[in-house]
């Protein structure tokens, strides 16, 4: 009987399947991207360890648990920067001439970032990263600003173009990083963008996927997976 191999999924709610039900305007997990249909088609057991709103700061602790619980894992896949690149719009809308920093800056992003993958590789891991699905500015921009002063936001981004822009930022730091310690690349990224109906993989807040965008997420998890084991 061939042994399961065993992998961890630690990352955002893009690797949890959170989706918006727009009836409150909650998060909910509807799917978790069908963990078991990649556990069935690829002898793999998935222990899915992704937290809503997690940045690498938490994912670092996360880390430090798991790996002290000594959990079984021969791969671990992560999922990082989507929170990281946000900002506390609240606090812009109040102060749009101040200096107002993302929840983790690029340069801190980075360091624990490569510390995560260099820690899940001294116990024997393989780490694997993904990089971001694009977000949706005027979305994202309506959903998380439509109830502030959305004139003075704008006064500090300048565009809202800029919010897409600065999030790529954080996406192309997890190639980078990815090709600089010899890791994996999921590039989830480049298989969203070319879709023609990318809007209708984006959800009404702008940043998370719908039901046909996790769809995409796990064709594109799969036609990895299937590509290399």
């Amino acid at each position: 009987m061939v042994q399961n191999r065993q992998v961890t999924l630690l990352g955002d709610s893009i690797l949890k399947g959170i989706q918006v039900d727009l009836g409150d305007r909650r998060y909910r997990t509807h799917n978790e991207i069908n963990v078991e249909a990649l556990e069935s088609e690829f002898q793999l057991s998935i222990h899915n360890d992704a937290h809503f709103g997690a940045t690498v700061r938490k994912g670092s602790r996360l880390l430090d648990r798991m790996l002290a619980r000594k959990l079984p894992c021969d791969m671990m896949v992560m999922d990082f920067g989507g929170n990281d690149c946000d900002f506390r719009w609240k606090e812009i809308a109040e102060d749009p001439t101040g200096d107002h920093q993302p929840n983790v800056p690029l340069p801190e992003f980075v360091e624990l970032y490569r510390e995560m993958i260099r820690r899940v590789r001294s116990h024997g891991i393989r780490p694997i990263l993904t990089n971001l699905p694009p977000l949706d500015s005027e979305r994202f921009f309506n959903w998380w600003c439509g109830d502030l002063d959305r004139e003075a936001v704008l006064r500090w981004l300048g565009d809202v173009g800029r919010i897409y822009r600065h999030q790529e930022l954080y996406s192309d730091a997890v190639a980078a990083l990815a090709f600089a310690e010899g890791v994996p690349l999921i590039d989830v990224r480049r298989q969203f963008l070319p879709q023609r109906d990318l809007s209708g993989l984006i959800a009404a807040d702008g940043i998370h996927l719908t039901m046909s965008g996790y769809r995409c997420l796990f064709d594109t998890l799969a036609d990895w997976v299937r590509a290399r084991l």
